[in-house]
């Protein structure tokens, strides 16, 4: 029996590529102190870098096939630079929405359900929705209005995750175009 601790990188990858799980979990064990270190130097967060290596070790696993790495722990270390940079870029949209609405008096603003731009923006969502063919607007549907994840949708459907994932990138597209001036509530969308 191979003891996998042994194994070089390149006989690892080779491994993984066929769906050895002992492998796989040879290079998590490998490699899981360092990407979180790297990780936690840069966001002092736990939980955002436990986050961030799941999130890499389920797509190393679910592209397992198709890998063709040759020096695993540089790949692995970029990957969380990647991962870490989105987090930034999406936090700081984030950060910088709420910034703004704090700014906002909201004395004497109407803001509540039954305001024009409330049902205004109401109506835009429902006639895109409409529009939208059977299959994209059932995951629509499922996505925001149940709040499924796409995982979740994959499978009530009985389609891929990645099939999930583009027509809701399309649809979020044709959504920003369609609401022009409310383009800036997008993020509630997304």
């Amino acid at each position: 029996m191979t003891k996998y601790s042994n194994l070089s990188d390149q006989e690892l990858i080779c491994l993984l590529n066929k769906g050895n799980e002992i492998a796989y979990e040879e290079i998590y064990d490998r490699y899981w102190p360092i990407l979180y270190q790297s990780a936690y130097n840069i966001l002092r967060d736990r939980s955002a870098c436990m986050d961030i290596l799941q999130e890499i070790f389920v797509w190393l696993w679910e592209h397992k096939e198709d890998l063709h790495i040759s020096n695993p722990k540089s790949y692995l270390i970029s990957a969380v630079k990647y991962k870490v940079a989105n987090f930034f870029r999406k936090n700081k949209v984030r950060n910088t929405l709420f910034t703004e609405l704090e700014t906002i008096d909201l004395n004497g603003l109407a803001f509540y359900d039954d305001s024009m731009e409330v049902k205004e923006l109401k109506e835009i969502i429902a006639q895109f929705t409409m529009q939208l063919p059977d299959k994209a607007r059932q995951i629509f549907h499922l996505s925001r209005a149940e709040q499924l994840t796409n995982k979740e949708i994959a499978k009530r459907l009985g389609i891929s995750e990645k099939t999930v994932e583009n027509q809701m990138t399309t649809n979020l597209k044709k959504l920003k175009l369609k609401m022009g001036r409310f383009s800036s509530w997008m993020i509630f969308f997304m």
